[in-house]
């Protein structure tokens, strides 16, 4: 059993909602973003997904595009992003899905990102911008390699494009809760529940619902409709907020904790 199935299929058995947390690679460095993983991983985090920093990230609000900005003037590239979790991966329980748009890898070229992946022990890939239908090449190269192809799925997406991005995906799918880009909200969206009522009706493949989640009110409301809560911007914002201290880990334990409470 691949590593991200063994997870969604524990948090069912125990009837627990999962949580899965981004966080921008490189920002404040990608030694420290090592470091993170494992604090993430301590807290009890459930799926850490490590977002690749990208000169364009259209899908991003303006936490997560400063923090890719700090990235990338910290000299993070995915090559970097793949040496850090191959150093990490043995001190990490916790699936790790990388998060990237597609430029950076088809950069890299897909067949040596697959075999770099591979070796640094990545448990899924989730490529923002590469719908199921051009997906083919990559999917096959991944599951071939034994990681999962996530596919992200909105209010407007089809019955038609859901049940393709289940037949084709592993792992989880991914929910957005909300039309519009990243970004913490003080409530979340109602949406949320009409999009998972549809995915619940075509697929019983675990899914992860994020985009607004900063509280643990939210993962509780996730929760009721889903299998997990995606929480990122706001865990962006509680690195930069701490990125200079030497409190940043205890700080990022703490938030994780409490939204898991």
């Amino acid at each position: 059993m691949r590593r991200i199935e063994a997870a969604f299929t524990a948090l069912r058995a125990e009837g627990r909602t999962g949580l899965v947390t981004y966080v921008t690679a490189g920002d404040p460095s990608l030694a420290i973003t090592a470091d993170i993983l494992q604090a993430l991983d301590r807290a009890g985090a459930d799926v850490l997904e490590v977002g690749v920093p990208f000169s364009d990230p259209l899908a991003d609000g303006p936490v997560i595009q400063r923090a890719t900005e700090r990235a990338l003037a910290g000299g993070a590239t995915l090559d970097g992003v793949l040496a850090m979790i191959a150093g990490v991966r043995a001190a990490v329980r916790a699936p790790i899905v990388i998060f990237s748009y597609a430029n950076p890898i088809l950069r890299m070229g897909t067949d040596a990102f697959v075999a770099r992946a591979s070796a640094a022990g990545v448990d899924g890939v989730l490529t923002l911008d590469l719908p199921p239908e051009e997906a083919g090449e990559m999917r096959a190269a991944l599951d071939a390699a034994g990681i999962d192809t996530i596919f992200l799925l909105s209010p407007t997406t089809s019955d038609e494009r859901i049940r393709r991005a289940a037949e084709l995906g592993g792992g989880f799918l991914y929910g957005i809760s909300r039309l519009g880009v990243t970004g913490a909200r003080a409530e979340v969206a109602d949406s949320a529940a009409a999009l998972a009522g549809r995915v619940r009706a075509l697929t019983d493949r675990p899914l992860a619902l994020g985009f607004g989640v900063s509280r643990p009110e939210h993962v509780r409301t996730m929760g009721q409709v889903a299998d997990a809560a995606v929480v990122g911007s706001a865990l962006v914002q509680v690195i930069a907020e701490h990125g200079a201290s030497p409190g940043l880990l205890h700080e990022v334990e703490r938030y994780v904790r409490w939204l898991r409470s």
